[in-house]
């Protein structure tokens, strides 16, 4: 039976001659009979007067057969396509295979487990969960955090799970320094305080380097590299001023406060403007008394054990990572922004840059009226914090040593109702649901992993260091990660920060989940209607919840979010409880949580389930084609400084055709043989991790992945320093890029290589042949 489902599901519209000949036979043994039925009935009926009560009993009889032969074969033809008939909203799965069998649920269809799993998650709500968690602010170490943990604890040993265990680590992490508070003062001409402005000494930049700073100010929009760039071309320099910039732009504050740093900036204040986050004080949104905080290292895990893991500080010393700032930074409110801005002096800005600070001209400075300055004192401590992530397992029944990992922050400076309380609180309810299916039928192919992270406002700290210890078990292990932070500011619009190997796992799970505000209409149809469904997939970026799971330590990782197109203002703030995120959600807190609940569900289920895991292995080949065309556009001008992009183009090529080749390969196999679909499975986990580049130290460079890391071996520094040739030639580096270009094509030809398999199969055109 098993046979059968996998070539009618395989092979439904182009049928091989074997399929053509039985269904042929079938068909000419079905006509046999019905012919026959028609001959005994014909000839009985001319001998209807002595032969009229056996006619009947033949006729029944026949009927009988022809209806038993016609319902057989009907469950034959459909049973392989049952799971793909069950739970949709209309546009159908993108399932098939061997992948749509019972034999990875324990007996029962993916149509049936998903009909389950939506079954216990109508029991959930969340809301109860949300108000426990933000409740009060519970940083790492504090007796609120500790209490938290072994609530969590306690709950995940009540779902009687395989296994339940923690984790103990000790962390650096800065707190604001009781015994001096940071302050921010204008001075007037002879450097005498004119005016302190106002601080909540609880709203800090965890990592920020302490000092006074004193100078000018510039006014330099989001910090993005772009405006930077702006201000030089018209000739303002940041160099020796503290630099103010908006909260928002798509970058972190850890960017922020390093590009300022880079560009010769001696202090960061950083502030939500209203035309960001919403501060009508007649609508739900931030006054203008409230500052955002956020850490400021540009990495993630302890920042004085960069790449390694930090078990024990007394046997390792500590080593600043390069990702910690410099300069001291400080978050500040709207009004405290607005009375710096508008005794600024010099050039204006340009229009796309005025924010709706009340009363304030866009002006860039660097100069005050009447020869004023601002001084910037920051004042934290640096103490090691004993941390606890949480673990809890479904053993898998086939391969359990892959893992699908769901996270959650648990930690937070403030209330947190969405920084950690929605995550949390989907954890728990995931964690539940699996657990209660286990009991009713389902057996998980691979193990599920549900992990409660600590010092998540830190900078995914707890995550980033069981990453670091667990670095080369991982690579062979870990199948995919699943960030749940932040995972609900709004109802509406859904977006994915995603490694590209998922894109096709979501695709076929938001045609599945039905939206969550607009009844009758999946995820899928609705995200069609409002400009297309690839709007919803997003790169990765460095504060996600999922960045260092993919960039770091090479396993694909998606974080979901559902939001507003009107900003959800109160994360990173003491606003985030959840009565406001209720208000937001108009009290649907409960349903958009149950639907969250249900489209990562999706999403388990088919690779806890599927005997080959539906990772899109073909992706990347679209990313570096992408720059191989921008690498066209200025092929004239490389071949003149001697630099060949030939290297790259022939790389790129074999990826290509061995990730087809390979794909090929999955599709025309046996995949229901187990040694078959592992020998498969194992080549396809590890292709993520191909693209960590072995050419630079996880010390200084921890974010290994040439497509979604940083630093000089990635892409996206290959792409802005190649952009020089045309912008800035005299900045462009030939040496440097040619360095950047080898790095590169060497990852991507050994990530190649890997593809293929065997030594033997590899050809070097660089060999020399036999005489």
């Amino acid at each position: 039976m098993d046979s059968l489902t996998f070539h009618l599901t395989q092979r439904s519209e182009e049928p091989s001659e074997e399929e053509e000949e039985e269904g042929l036979a079938l068909t000419e043994e079905l006509r046999f009979e019905t012919l026959e039925e028609g001959e005994g009935s014909g000839l009985q009926l001319s001998y209807r007067h002595g032969y009229r009560r056996g006619c009947l009993l033949l006729s029944v009889g026949g009927v009988i057969i022809f209806t038993a032969a016609f319902l057989l074969a009907f469950s034959i033809l459909t049973g392989g396509f049952r799971c793909s008939k069950v739970g949709g909203l209309g546009e159908g799965d993108q399932e098939g295979g061997a992948n749509t069998s019972p034999e990875g649920g324990g007996g029962l269809y993916l149509g049936e487990l998903r009909e389950m799993m939506r079954r216990f998650l109508r029991d959930e709500d969340i809301h109860k969960t949300v108000s426990r968690v933000s409740a009060a602010p519970h940083p790492p170490g504090s007796s609120e955090g500790t209490l938290l943990a072994s609530e969590i604890l306690k709950s995940f040993r009540q779902l009687d799970m395989d296994h339940t265990w923690t984790e103990s680590l000790y962390a650096t992490l800065q707190f604001p320094d009781r015994s001096h508070r940071s302050s921010l003062q204008l001075l007037d001409s002879a450097g005498l305080v004119s005016e302190p402005l106002p601080l909540n000494p609880l709203d800090y930049c965890p990592y920020s380097a302490t000092g006074n700073f004193t100078g000018g100010l510039v006014y330099a929009n989001y910090g993005r590299p772009e405006d930077f760039a702006w201000l030089r071309s018209v000739g303002v320099s940041a160099a020796g001023c503290v630099v103010v910039m908006r909260v928002g732009g798509g970058v972190s504050f850890a960017e922020k406060v390093w590009l300022a740093q880079r560009n010769g900036g001696g202090g960061a204040l950083i502030y939500p403007d209203p035309a960001d986050l919403p501060q009508d004080p007649r609508r739900l949104g931030l006054n203008s008394q409230t500052a955002v905080s956020e850490h400021v290292h540009l990495g993630s895990g302890d920042p004085f054990t960069p790449g390694f893991p930090s078990l024990n500080h007394t046997k390792f010393p500590p080593i600043p990572s390069s990702g910690l700032p410099l300069i001291p930074a400080l978050p500040i409110t709207a009004a405290v922004a607005a009375r710096l801005l508008s005794q600024l002096v010099g050039r204006s800005c340009p229009p796309s840059w005025r924010g709706r600070l009340p009363y304030v001209g866009c002006v860039l400075g660097p100069d005050f009226s009447l020869g004023r300055q601002v001084r910037v004192s920051v004042h934290g401590v640096m103490r090691p914090v004993l941390l606890n992530n949480i673990f809890s397992s479904l053993e898998g029944r086939v391969e359990p040593d892959q893992y699908i990992i769901l996270g959650a922050q648990r930690d937070s400076l403030g209330p947190g109702a969405v920084k950690s309380g929605v995550g949390t609180a989907i954890l728990l309810q995931m964690a539940r649901t699996f657990s209660a299916m286990t009991k009713t039928g389902f057996s998980p192919r691979r193990s599920l992993l549900f992990v409660s992270w600590d010092a998540g406002d830190f900078g995914s700290v707890g995550a980033t260091e069981w990453l670091e210890g667990y670095l080369s078990m991982l690579h062979l292990k870990a199948v995919a990660y699943f960030s749940l932070d932040q995972a609900i500011m709004g109802d509406d619009v859904l977006s994915a920060y995603t490694s590209p190997l998922l894109v096709d796992l979501l695709d076929a799970a938001i045609r599945q989940v039905e939206h969550p505000r607009h009844v009758g209409q999946s995820i899928y149809s609705h995200a069609e209607k409002e400009g297309g469904s690839w709007r919803i997939m997003k790169p990765l970026f460095l504060n996600s919840g999922a960045y260092s799971f993919t960039a770091f330590a090479g396993v694909p990782a998606m974080e979901l979010r559902f939001s507003e197109e009107r900003a959800y203002p109160f994360v990173n703030t003491p606003l985030d409880n959840v009565s406001r995120l209720q208000e937001v959600l108009g009290g649907r807190l409960g349903v958009t949580g149950r639907v969250l609940g249900e489209l990562v569900g999706e999403m388990v289920l088919r690779l806890a389930h599927d005997h080959i895991l539906p990772l899109h292995i073909t992706s990347y080949a679209q990313a570096v084609l992408q720059f191989s065309a921008q690498l066209n556009k200025h092929s004239a001008e490389l071949q003149a400084r001697g630099v060949s992009p030939q290297w790259l183009f022939s790389a790129r090529g074999d990826y290509s055709r061995a990730a087809e080749t390979l794909q090929r390969a999955i599709d025309y196999s046996d995949l229901h043989d187990p040694t078959t679909a592992r020998f498969y499975n194992t080549r396809i986990m590890k292709v993520e991790s191909h693209f960590l580049s072995q050419y630079v130290s996880t010390m200084e460079s921890p974010f290994r992945h040439v497509i979604h890391g940083r630093g000089n071996h990635t892409l996206s520094a290959l792409t802005e320093h190649l952009a020089l040739l045309t912008s800035d030639p005299g900045r462009f580096d030939e040496n440097r890029f040619r360095r950047q270009l080898a790095l590169f094509t060497w990852t991507l030809q050994g990530a190649a290589n890997a593809l293929k398999g065997n030594v033997w199969t590899i050809h070097n055109t660089n060999n020399y042949a036999n005489p």
